[in-house]
């Protein structure tokens, strides 16, 4: 199965994916590339695979992606031979993209199951992206007003099937992972009795 996460900075949904990722059994995380610059906490082939524009632009050309997006400068695009492998071995694959990737992968896997992890409300969103100490008040600003837009369009596109609130991370995390292993369970039990 296609697992696709997706919610503005912010929202938790990094901790969420990694708590599915390591809940679920087979489950593999889809390590996208990017041309943003490598962080001394990045490890490569973990967090991504750290690429430079040409190279990125070759694989765009030659249709190597399942999905790619520019975000805040910075480029980002999912491995297509990678994720169709790891779903032809069975494997929970889960994607943590931004809407505008989840609509492409879903309009080519229509079967892939959407999340999106939304805030209680717009100040706590604003709340923690300021806690996170990373930037400053014009950046901070702008990835807020980019989460306001984003969570629009999450709710109007129909990708996703579940809209998770995350008002206690640790409540949000078995939420999400019961909810995936339900949706799992269900298609099994559909495939095994030829549905």
């Amino acid at each position: 199965m296609l697992l696709i996460i997706s919610g503005p900075s912010g929202v938790g949904k990094t901790t969420i994916t990694r708590a599915v990722e390591a809940a679920m059994r087979d489950s593999v995380f889809s390590v996208s590339c990017t041309t943003r610059p490598k962080t001394a906490a990045d490890r490569e082939g973990v967090d991504y695979h750290f690429i430079d524009d040409a190279a990125f632009d070759q694989m765009v050309k030659t249709g190597e992606f399942l999905e790619h997006a520019g975000v805040f400068g910075r480029r980002y695009g999912t491995p297509r031979a990678w994720v169709t492998e790891q779903l032809s071995l069975g494997k929970l694959v889960i994607l943590e993209i931004d809407v505008q990737g989840a609509i492409a992968v879903k309009k080519q896997i229509p079967e892939a199951v959407g999340i999106f992890v939304l805030p209680p409300d717009e100040q706590t969103l604003l709340g923690r992206l300021r806690a996170r100490a990373r930037e400053d008040e014009t950046v901070i600003q702008r990835r807020f007003a980019k989460a306001r837009e984003e969570i629009s369009t999450a709710q109007s596109c129909g990708v996703y099937d579940v809209f998770l609130v995350n008002r206690v991370l640790d409540d949000s995390v078995a939420m999400a992972v019961g909810l995936v292993d339900l949706i799992r369970t269900r298609r099994s039990s559909r495939a095994r009795a030829g549905v």
